[in-house]
């Protein structure tokens, strides 16, 4: 028994940045600390290492440990040091090892921005371009932007990186640009991007679209409009969905378009109504309550991912600023974002952790997470 032999095994051989002759602790036992770490509750070096000085006689048992447990400054100077693009080749290595993309998953790219990484002029902030697989609820890539670069140019690196044949690619209004539908459409998959105004005609075209069908009407039971109503924590949400098939804009060079989508989101809690609409161009044959649907998905990224890192691990609130030490940090907690959504716990993601905290063997457990390729 190991604590998770594909991980072992994926970064058994990742490269040491330091000089061998003047180690006192190996790469592969400092990293399987700070994993196991992070899952435990810690969120920054100074717990990572604490994690470890507690469960010194427990880590033994699957690690090394030639001189101990490494002190904070020891885990930040090897994370600040350790090759970023390495780290996480490693990690897409273990995420394919263990992974099977499933037909027609909904894949959602977005971008995320560390707040608390930046200096107090605002630079140097921290912005990760992640893909989510919103079926099984993993982390599959991320691309670091840089300071000098948008989200336009991360996210065709970070599609690159992903297999992402008979899946359906949603991406918010600023991914809308022909050369990333384009190439979402080379890799085999199909996609949905969000239209607003840094696309101003083509947002104009689907809004004329939409506003002639609306003179004519919406057959309920058609499949170009679906509804749907969810009621929970003091709000109710209703939404809208009516699709027009359409391919007009593949002249415009937007691969393989055939449908225009329009989304109608209206909330009501405590008596006041928000309500917002918006368009959307896809491949995706026009069937409004599966286009719906890949909609609804995307916001996986944002509650399930985004929102869990920084409300249950603090990433918001970390200080990092350490050349590599912010993306590797920033890996390091979703990969035990990964493993804590595996483990088939009927608990919160904060209790899990609490709970691996006080639990040797229900840390054990999680670290041992077998993957659930089904939905």
């Amino acid at each position: 028994m190991t604590l998770n032999s594909q991980l072992l095994e994926q970064f058994k051989d990742l490269p040491d940045p330091r000089m061998v002759n003047k180690c006192d602790h190996l790469l592969l036992d400092i990293v399987m600390i700070a994993i196991c770490a992070t899952i435990a509750g810690a969120d920054d070096w100074g717990e990572i290492a604490t994690f470890g000085q507690g469960k010194e006689r427990w880590l033994k048992r699957w690690l090394s440990l030639p001189s101990g447990i490494p002190s904070a400054d020891t885990f930040q100077r090897v994370f600040a040091r350790l090759d970023a693009q390495a780290f996480h080749e490693r990690f897409l290595a273990w995420v394919r090892a263990v992974f099977e993309v499933t037909e027609g998953q909904v894949i959602a790219i977005d971008g995320k921005a560390g707040r608390g990484t930046c200096d107090r002029q605002g630079q140097g902030t921290l912005h990760l371009v992640s893909a989510w697989a919103t079926l099984n609820q993993l982390t599959l890539a991320q691309v670091n932007v840089g300071e000098k670069a948008n989200e336009i140019t991360a996210i065709p690196q970070l599609l690159e990186l992903l297999m992402l044949k008979g899946c359906i690619v949603t991406i918010d209004a600023i991914g809308c640009q022909t050369k990333i539908v384009n190439q979402i459409r080379e890799q085999g998959a199909d996609y949905v991007v969000m239209v607003k105004g840094n696309q101003p005609k083509l947002l104009a075209y689907l809004e004329a679209a939409f506003a002639a069908a609306d003179e004519h009407g919406w057959g309920q039971a058609s499949p170009q409009y679906c509804a749907t109503i969810d009621e929970g924590h003091g709000r109710v949400e209703h939404r809208e969905c009516w699709v027009l098939a359409d391919t007009q804009m593949q002249t415009q060079g937007w691969r393989d378009s055939c449908t225009l989508v329009r989304i109608r989101r209206q909330v009501q809690r405590g008596g006041k109504v928000a309500e917002t609409t918006h368009y959307y161009l896809s491949c995706v044959p026009p069937h409004a309550s599966l286009l719906l649907g890949a909609v609804r998905a995307h916001w996986g990224i944002e509650n399930n991912c985004h929102w869990v890192l920084d409300v249950v691990f603090g990433e918001d609130a970390s200080r990092t600023r350490l050349r590599n030490a912010d993306d590797n940090l920033a890996l390091l907690r979703k990969i035990a974002l990964n493993l804590l959504r595996q483990h088939p716990a009927n608990a919160s993601l904060k209790n899990k952790r609490y709970r691996a905290a006080l639990d040797e063997h229900f840390l054990l457990d999680i670290m041992q997470s077998s993957f659930n390729f089904m939905p």
